[in-house]
């Protein structure tokens, strides 16, 4: 079955396909399209086309096409979910959710379009200023250029055409290359639910060819990235003047202050945070830092906790832990984990492949900061454990890091919560949580290599609107 690009409404064969693989089974999915310079730059020249027409339709009309496009992902919420399962080996009731989110992502979309406001400025508090008025408006910026990651298909793509279409711009989309069946769904959406031609456009192929000839594109105005420090940053150095949003690394931490109680549901929070969706979450649980007091305790009821996961094939509901997205990948977490060991790190839980695609859930305790699985992210099924004395110190270990997108911190004692909200370098502190948590409207983006500009809707909106003074002489 081939797959091919979209192009100003139109399905287009190229020269070129490679065989899209199954990560758990193996098995052959589909023949990707692989886009060449002429391809990426016929797209933005029919997203640019498509500008005026995309900038003229009302805010009803551009949430009225959302709320079409949440009609029909509703529709076909199973048959997306078996998609997502198969290409990015999620786990079914992790990709269901997953679409769940990617509704309420669209749905948020569609209510945000009919809420893009200025504000009145007070011009006149100005000596020479009398007898005039002003006030602000937001205008779309035009192209905006989206390049996402396989860990969520549907939904990180939503959080980036969402909001552009909600706002009146265009987009040229470059999905995960072995991910890009989610997206590629989406074109037939956009068409069902009316979005004009040339507004959406979606590219395949090697990320080297098609991210950089984005980047150097002088007709895109915007580039919205999630992915790597190390490609993030050099798309940044290269990117001009064009608006950048990046949503890169982390390696999250929670802290669990003495006096806290260490209940079934801080448990299984904290398993969840680390362990959902073999740990290949930006705001995955990597970092645990829990008191002297309490350590022992918690990695002995962690480890239970983590014995109930179910490991196995992604098409199977009752699976929790599954293939990791390629197979060097499973190779890596051995490297790494050897390398804690070697450093004096302890195995509590799991520390080895199961097979060559699939890497057992693991739990590390005292494992020292220059290890890759502290100071790297992991993107993997690995939890480290360790232990501090003072409150302190945890956030120094937490703040330790070139990365800063969520923490969390358990605790009962309101100064030290608060001592955390203030301290903790970091884009966003869930208190009684794990950092794993996020809700889709919330504005969301770190600080350090963890990225810069801010996605939830709103707020992504903000980042592809450019803010227009209109002035009055009375």
């Amino acid at each position: 079955m081939k797959k091919h690009l979209y192009i100003n409404g139109t399905w287009k064969e190229t020269n070129y396909y490679e065989k899209l693989v199954a990560p758990y089974s193996g098995e052959q999915l589909a023949d990707i399209a692989q886009a060449s310079l002429e391809d990426v730059k016929e797209a933005v020249s029919a997203a640019k086309q498509a500008t005026k027409t995309m900038a003229a339709l009302s805010s009803y009309e551009r949430s009225a096409i959302l709320e079409r496009v949440v009609e029909e992902l509703s529709r076909r919420k199973e048959e997306l979910t078996r998609i997502i399962a198969l290409e990015a080996a999620k786990p079914l009731k992790a990709a269901r959710g997953e679409v769940e989110r990617t509704i309420q992502t669209y749905k948020v979309a569609a209510e945000e379009a009919k809420r893009i406001t200025g504000t009145i400025v007070p011009i006149d508090a100005a000596p020479g200023a009398q007898n005039r008025t002003a006030y602000t408006l937001r205008k779309p910026i035009g192209v905006i250029a989206a390049i996402t990651p396989f860990n969520f298909p549907m939904n990180l793509v939503a959080h980036k055409v969402g909001p552009a279409i909600a706002s009146g711009n265009t987009v040229v989309l470059k999905p995960a290359s072995q991910t890009p069946l989610s997206a590629l769904v989406l074109a037939e959406i956009m068409e069902t639910a009316g979005l004009p031609k040339g507004a959406f456009n979606i590219i395949t192929g090697k990320g080297s060819l098609v991210g950089e000839a984005l980047v150097k594109d002088e007709r895109v105005a915007a580039i919205t990235f999630t992915g790597s420090p190390e490609v993030g940053i050099a798309m940044k150095s290269k990117a001009g003047l064009k608006r950048v949003t990046l949503e890169l690394g982390s390696n999250s931490a929670v802290i669990i202050d003495k006096h806290t109680k260490l209940s079934r549901d801080l448990i299984e929070r904290c398993k969840w945070g680390a362990f959902v969706y073999n740990g290949q979450v930006c705001i995955s649980v990597q970092r645990i830092f829990v008191h002297e007091s309490l350590h022992e305790e918690f990695v002995q009821k962690l480890s239970t906790a983590v014995g109930s996961l179910h490991i196995g094939d992604p098409l199977d509901e009752q699976t929790d832990i599954t293939a990791l997205i390629s197979k060097k990948e499973v190779i890596r977490m051995e490297h790494w984990i050897g390398e804690a060991v070697e450093k004096g790190a302890r195995i509590i839980y799991g520390g080895k492949a199961i097979n060559d695609r699939v890497f057992a859930p693991t739990i590390l305790a005292n494992v020292p900061t220059s290890c890759f699985v502290q100071c790297k992210e992991v993107f993997g099924p690995v939890v480290s454990v360790n232990s501090f004395s003072t409150i302190e110190e945890a956030i120094e270990e937490v703040n330790n890091s070139k990365y800063g997108l969520q923490a969390g911190i358990f605790t009962n004692d309101l100064s030290v919560a608060m001592k955390a909200v203030e301290e903790l370098e970091v884009g966003g502190v869930m208190v009684n949580d794990v950092p794993t948590f996020r809700v889709d409207h919330m504005p969301y983006g770190g600080v350090k290599e963890s990225g810069t500009g801010k996605e939830g809707i709103k707020y992504a909106i903000e980042e592809m609107t450019e803010l227009k003074l209109v002035c009055f002489t009375l």
